[in-house]
Protein backbone atom coordinates (compact mmCIF):
# COMPACT_ATOMS: atom_id res chain seq x y z
CA UNK A 1 0.00 0.00 0.00
CA UNK A 2 3.00 2.14 1.09
CA UNK A 3 4.68 2.11 -2.13
CA UNK A 4 1.09 2.17 -4.31
CA UNK A 5 0.67 5.56 -2.51
CA UNK A 6 4.38 6.83 -3.30
CA UNK A 7 4.08 6.00 -7.11
CA UNK A 8 0.59 8.49 -7.31
CA UNK A 9 2.29 10.76 -5.05
CA UNK A 10 5.33 11.72 -7.26
CA UNK A 11 2.78 11.28 -10.60
CA UNK A 12 0.77 14.33 -8.26
CA UNK A 13 4.07 16.15 -8.45
CA UNK A 14 5.01 15.95 -11.32
CA UNK A 15 1.76 16.46 -13.27
CA UNK A 16 1.17 19.51 -10.58
CA UNK A 17 5.01 20.78 -12.27
CA UNK A 18 3.60 20.86 -15.71
CA UNK A 19 0.68 22.54 -14.97
CA UNK A 20 2.54 25.60 -13.18
CA UNK A 21 4.94 26.18 -15.92
CA UNK A 22 1.29 25.95 -18.28
CA UNK A 23 0.40 28.71 -15.80
CA UNK A 24 2.95 30.69 -15.93
CA UNK A 25 4.91 30.22 -19.45
CA UNK A 26 2.42 28.04 -21.52
CA UNK A 27 2.53 24.37 -22.52
CA UNK A 28 5.37 25.66 -25.30
CA UNK A 29 7.87 25.66 -22.71
CA UNK A 30 6.51 22.35 -20.88
CA UNK A 31 9.49 20.06 -21.98
CA UNK A 32 9.88 16.88 -20.44
CA UNK A 33 13.45 18.26 -19.29
CA UNK A 34 11.86 21.39 -18.20
CA UNK A 35 8.88 19.74 -16.28
CA UNK A 36 11.51 17.92 -14.22
CA UNK A 37 13.45 20.75 -13.43
CA UNK A 38 10.19 22.17 -12.11
CA UNK A 39 9.28 19.27 -10.17
CA UNK A 40 13.31 19.10 -9.00
CA UNK A 41 13.26 15.42 -10.36
CA UNK A 42 15.37 14.00 -12.78
CA UNK A 43 14.33 13.67 -16.39
CA UNK A 44 14.77 10.35 -15.88
CA UNK A 45 12.08 10.21 -13.85
CA UNK A 46 10.06 12.44 -15.58
CA UNK A 47 10.24 9.00 -18.28
CA UNK A 48 9.66 6.41 -15.87
CA UNK A 49 6.14 7.78 -14.43
CA UNK A 50 5.27 9.50 -18.23
CA UNK A 51 6.98 7.58 -20.58
CA UNK A 52 5.38 10.32 -23.53
CA UNK A 53 4.90 13.83 -23.02
CA UNK A 54 1.31 13.21 -24.81
CA UNK A 55 0.60 11.07 -21.43
CA UNK A 56 2.37 13.09 -18.98
CA UNK A 57 -0.68 16.26 -21.18
CA UNK A 58 -3.55 13.99 -20.35
CA UNK A 59 -2.88 12.96 -16.89
CA UNK A 60 -2.17 16.82 -16.02
CA UNK A 61 -5.49 17.77 -17.62
CA UNK A 62 -7.71 14.94 -15.44
CA UNK A 63 -5.97 16.77 -12.57
CA UNK A 64 -6.57 20.02 -13.98
CA UNK A 65 -10.55 18.96 -14.33
CA UNK A 66 -10.51 17.56 -10.74
CA UNK A 67 -9.59 20.74 -9.40
CA UNK A 68 -11.95 22.43 -11.43
CA UNK A 69 -14.58 20.47 -10.31
CA UNK A 70 -13.89 20.86 -6.54
CA UNK A 71 -13.95 24.74 -6.81
CA UNK A 72 -17.33 23.90 -8.10
CA UNK A 73 -18.69 21.56 -5.78
CA UNK A 74 -17.55 24.38 -2.97
CA UNK A 75 -19.27 27.39 -5.03
CA UNK A 76 -22.88 25.59 -5.48
CA UNK A 77 -22.64 24.53 -2.09
CA UNK A 78 -26.69 23.74 -0.71
CA UNK A 79 -27.77 25.64 -3.76
CA UNK A 80 -31.05 23.35 -5.51
CA UNK A 81 -32.75 26.08 -7.01
CA UNK A 82 -31.76 25.17 -10.91
CA UNK A 83 -31.52 29.47 -11.16
CA UNK A 84 -28.80 29.35 -8.02
CA UNK A 85 -26.70 26.22 -9.77
CA UNK A 86 -26.21 27.73 -13.03
CA UNK A 87 -25.15 31.15 -11.38
CA UNK A 88 -23.08 29.59 -8.94
CA UNK A 89 -21.03 27.40 -11.59
CA UNK A 90 -20.41 30.14 -14.26
CA UNK A 91 -19.56 33.01 -11.19
CA UNK A 92 -17.01 30.29 -10.51
CA UNK A 93 -15.56 29.97 -13.68
CA UNK A 94 -14.84 33.77 -14.09
CA UNK A 95 -11.17 34.54 -13.12
CA UNK A 96 -11.99 36.82 -10.00
CA UNK A 97 -8.91 35.36 -7.61
CA UNK A 98 -6.06 33.36 -7.46
CA UNK A 99 -7.30 29.87 -7.66
CA UNK A 100 -9.99 30.82 -10.48
CA UNK A 101 -6.92 33.04 -12.72
CA UNK A 102 -4.89 30.11 -12.73
CA UNK A 103 -7.17 27.52 -13.86
CA UNK A 104 -8.26 29.86 -16.91
CA UNK A 105 -4.85 30.89 -17.74
CA UNK A 106 -3.74 26.74 -17.41
CA UNK A 107 -6.85 25.75 -19.55
CA UNK A 108 -6.03 28.62 -22.42
CA UNK A 109 -2.48 27.00 -22.21
CA UNK A 110 -4.45 23.77 -23.16
CA UNK A 111 -6.34 25.20 -26.14
CA UNK A 112 -3.80 27.02 -27.45
CA UNK A 113 -1.30 23.98 -27.55
CA UNK A 114 -4.43 22.19 -29.46
CA UNK A 115 -4.55 25.02 -32.14
CA UNK A 116 -0.87 24.78 -32.61
CA UNK A 117 -0.22 21.35 -32.32
CA UNK A 118 -2.53 18.51 -34.65
CA UNK A 119 -0.98 15.70 -32.66
CA UNK A 120 -2.58 17.04 -29.26
CA UNK A 121 -5.30 14.58 -28.60
CA UNK A 122 -7.98 17.62 -28.96
CA UNK A 123 -10.86 15.24 -28.22
CA UNK A 124 -9.69 14.53 -25.05
CA UNK A 125 -9.08 18.27 -24.13
CA UNK A 126 -12.15 19.42 -25.34
CA UNK A 127 -14.14 16.76 -23.08
CA UNK A 128 -14.45 19.01 -19.74
CA UNK A 129 -16.04 21.59 -21.31
CA UNK A 130 -18.98 19.43 -23.30
CA UNK A 131 -19.38 17.53 -19.41
CA UNK A 132 -19.98 21.20 -18.18
CA UNK A 133 -22.31 22.26 -21.25
CA UNK A 134 -24.60 19.00 -20.81
CA UNK A 135 -24.86 19.46 -17.20
CA UNK A 136 -25.78 23.72 -17.46
CA UNK A 137 -28.54 22.39 -19.83
CA UNK A 138 -29.54 19.26 -17.02
CA UNK A 139 -30.27 22.76 -15.08
CA UNK A 140 -31.96 24.97 -17.67
CA UNK A 141 -34.29 21.78 -18.77
CA UNK A 142 -35.19 21.78 -14.53
CA UNK A 143 -35.85 25.47 -14.81
CA UNK A 144 -38.45 24.58 -17.78
CA UNK A 145 -40.41 22.40 -16.05
CA UNK A 146 -40.90 24.67 -13.31
CA UNK A 147 -41.82 27.45 -15.96
CA UNK A 148 -38.25 29.79 -14.66
CA UNK A 149 -37.56 29.88 -18.60
CA UNK A 150 -39.52 29.83 -21.70
CA UNK A 151 -39.86 25.90 -22.31
CA UNK A 152 -39.20 26.64 -26.55
CA UNK A 153 -35.47 27.73 -25.35
CA UNK A 154 -33.09 25.13 -26.58
CA UNK A 155 -31.50 24.36 -23.84
CA UNK A 156 -28.08 22.72 -24.98
CA UNK A 157 -27.64 26.06 -27.30
CA UNK A 158 -28.32 28.14 -24.22
CA UNK A 159 -25.76 26.40 -22.43
CA UNK A 160 -23.49 26.49 -24.54
CA UNK A 161 -23.89 30.29 -25.24
CA UNK A 162 -23.53 31.26 -21.43
CA UNK A 163 -20.78 29.23 -21.13
CA UNK A 164 -19.10 31.02 -24.26
CA UNK A 165 -19.74 34.47 -23.13
CA UNK A 166 -18.38 33.77 -19.67
CA UNK A 167 -14.94 31.97 -21.52
CA UNK A 168 -14.96 35.66 -23.46
CA UNK A 169 -15.95 37.87 -19.92
CA UNK A 170 -13.02 35.56 -18.90
CA UNK A 171 -10.20 36.53 -21.31
CA UNK A 172 -11.15 40.38 -21.15
CA UNK A 173 -10.65 40.22 -17.00
CA UNK A 174 -7.24 38.22 -17.61
CA UNK A 175 -6.64 40.68 -20.76
CA UNK A 176 -7.70 43.46 -18.35
CA UNK A 177 -10.12 45.10 -20.11
CA UNK A 178 -12.80 44.59 -17.07
CA UNK A 179 -12.83 43.73 -13.64
CA UNK A 180 -14.32 40.60 -12.29
CA UNK A 181 -16.30 42.45 -10.43
CA UNK A 182 -17.57 43.76 -13.79
CA UNK A 183 -17.53 40.57 -15.41
CA UNK A 184 -19.98 39.53 -12.65
CA UNK A 185 -22.49 42.16 -13.31
CA UNK A 186 -22.63 41.34 -16.97
CA UNK A 187 -23.06 37.94 -16.09
CA UNK A 188 -25.91 38.59 -13.61
CA UNK A 189 -27.88 41.15 -16.41
CA UNK A 190 -27.78 38.04 -19.15
CA UNK A 191 -29.14 35.41 -16.34
CA UNK A 192 -31.69 38.36 -15.23
CA UNK A 193 -32.74 38.40 -18.66
CA UNK A 194 -33.15 34.18 -19.25
CA UNK A 195 -34.81 33.56 -15.51
CA UNK A 196 -36.14 37.06 -14.98
CA UNK A 197 -35.01 39.65 -11.94
CA UNK A 198 -33.76 38.24 -9.02
CA UNK A 199 -35.46 39.14 -5.73
CA UNK A 200 -33.19 37.87 -3.21
CA UNK A 201 -30.22 39.25 -4.26
CA UNK A 202 -28.88 42.00 -6.62
CA UNK A 203 -27.28 41.49 -9.84
CA UNK A 204 -23.47 41.95 -9.22
CA UNK A 205 -23.43 39.44 -6.23
CA UNK A 206 -22.72 35.61 -6.61
CA UNK A 207 -23.07 32.93 -4.72
CA UNK A 208 -20.17 32.03 -2.16
CA UNK A 209 -18.60 29.20 -2.11
CA UNK A 210 -19.47 26.58 0.66
CA UNK A 211 -19.42 23.14 1.49
CA UNK A 212 -21.16 21.11 -0.82
CA UNK A 213 -23.06 17.61 -1.59
CA UNK A 214 -23.14 17.46 -5.90
CA UNK A 215 -21.20 17.74 -8.40
CA UNK A 216 -21.51 18.99 -11.77
CA UNK A 217 -22.97 15.78 -14.47
CA UNK A 218 -24.14 15.32 -17.82
CA UNK A 219 -26.26 12.49 -17.01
Amino acid sequence: MTAKVDHEERRRQIAEALLRIADTEGLQSASMRAVATEAGVSLRLVQYYFTTKEGLLLDALARLGAQLQARMERWIGEARAPRDVVTAILSCILPTDAESRRITRTYAAYYTLVLNDPAVPAKQAAQPPVVLEGFLAKQLRAAQETGEIDARRDTGVTAAGLLAMVNGLGSSVLGGQRSGEEALAILAYHLDELFGPSRSRSRSRSLSPSPSRSSPSAD
